[in-house]
């Protein structure tokens, strides 16, 4: 064994034996042998190329703004990961690097999408703990691509928020439910936009609830299906000031979800459905969606995925681009642009085919078709910047309807 320069004075004039400082070393390296036995690192590589006859806009809101008419690298994800054994006082972490086009349009410009401690207490069937930065409790749809049954992003999705900053703590209180509750620095911006990043104070925090309840093997066919009901009720950010919910300045935000999965008397099909719910002082009504899904797997390589949405909210201008004539217009988080001054109604239809040919690559084919029931909704991407006014004018007009097809390959290790 190796000692160094330091150890081997304190040896010269007797302070120390080699053999204790032999089995010092030896004991930090099996604790750190020990603690890195459990650890996993994994992660995936996720790209893909979009055909959009629309134009080269980003609208709607099919990948984080991917531009369409494109190839394009989405995210590399790096995951490390202890979790909890089945002791008592279990500890563990999680922390996933993300890092791409996708990061940057999450704002994620650190890099860290998830860091977390994990800690159990055992207080009844034993809570489990989630400190520092984690992924939300809501929605039907994950920010990993490959957990998702579709390539594109839901309308759904575009409500809610992604990440936490804060505690989040989970219990079990039966096989057929369980609960979570937290308090995070998440904040509603407005427009319907949430964000994770620090709001300086945490007078007024976000907090955090869901319940999950999972039928039994005595439901027959049925067994194994879930209802989740979770809410997130936000405090906001204005002009670097952070508001409580009710207060006449702020334009605070209530997220209400519902989603359901549900097995049927054919095992190769599933359906899903989800319902989101968004009220904000800053938007002309409350804005709510609805989606079903729908999954027939033909064999361990082959699915067939159906996702079917109808949005009614605010209308909103389309994707991060001003592409109104006057420049004018809100900033579109719902995946959808449109001009019109009153309540807007929106579908959207998407037909995926999922492929595993090879080992650890999944690969997908997507048809997606979006309307606005009001004026038109969909830029063409063929924008000018307007000089001294410092908008973009929209040169190619809008349109009724847009198309989205794509490809997608997933390498998960």
């Amino acid at each position: 064994m190796k000692f160094n320069k330091w150890t081997l004075g304190l040896a010269a004039v007797g302070v120390v034996s080699l053999t204790s400082a032999a089995r010092a070393d030896e004991s930090k390296i099996n604790q750190v042998e020990t603690a890195l036995s459990n650890t996993t690192i994994s992660g995936y590589v996720d790209v893909a190329a979009q055909f959009t006859p629309n134009g080269n806009g980003y609208t709607p809101n099919y990948y984080y703004y991917q531009p369409g008419n494109s190839i394009n690298l989405n995210v590399v994800d790096i995951t490390i990961d202890k979790p909890l054994d089945e002791s008592p006082w279990a500890s563990g972490y999680h922390v996933d690097f993300f890092v791409g086009p996708v990061a940057n349009e999450m704002g994620l410009y650190n890099g860290i999408r998830q860091a977390y401690i994990a800690l159990r207490t055992p207080v009844g069937n034993g809570i489990d703990w989630k400190l520092g930065v984690f992924d939300t409790i809501v929605g039907y749809e994950s920010t990993t691509s490959a957990n998702n049954p579709n390539y594109s992003k839901s309308y759904g999705y575009n409500m809610e928020p992604t990440t936490h900053t804060g505690i989040l703590g989970a219990y079990k209180i039966a096989d057929f439910v369980s609960v979570q509750a937290g308090i995070a620095d998440t904040s509603y911006l407005g427009n319907g936009a949430y964000t994770a990043s620090f709001n300086n104070t945490l007078y007024y925090p976000t907090w955090l609830g869901s319940a999950t309840f999972t039928a039994p093997d005595s439901f027959g066919w049925a067994k194994g299906a879930t209802l989740t009901a979770a809410t997130i009720i936000s405090a906001n950010v204005v002009g670097g000031v952070n508001y409580p919910p009710d207060h006449p300045n702020g334009h605070a935000g209530r997220t209400y979800y519902a989603g359901v999965t549900l097995p049927t008397p054919i095992a190769a099909l599933k359906f899903g459905a989800a319902f989101d719910y968004l009220t904000a002082s800053d938007i002309s009504q409350n804005a709510w969606n609805a989606g079903v899904y729908g999954t027939y797997q033909f064999n361990d390589k082959l699915s067939l995925n159906l996702r079917a949405e109808y949005y009614n909210g605010k209308a909103l201008n389309a994707a991060g681009a001003y592409n109104q004539n006057d420049g004018t217009g809100y900033y579109d988080y719902y995946g959808y642009g449109t001009f019109v001054s009153q309540p807007q109604q929106a579908q959207e239809l998407t037909v995926t085919v999922q492929y595993a040919l090879w080992a650890n690559v999944l690969t997908r084919l997507e048809f997606r078709w979006d309307h606005v029931n009001h004026g038109n909704g969909y830029s063409n991407g063929e924008t000018t910047y307007g000089g001294s006014s410092g908008y973009y004018y929209n040169e190619g007009g809008l349109r009724q309807d847009a198309f989205l097809l794509a490809a997608q390959a997933i390498y998960t290790f």
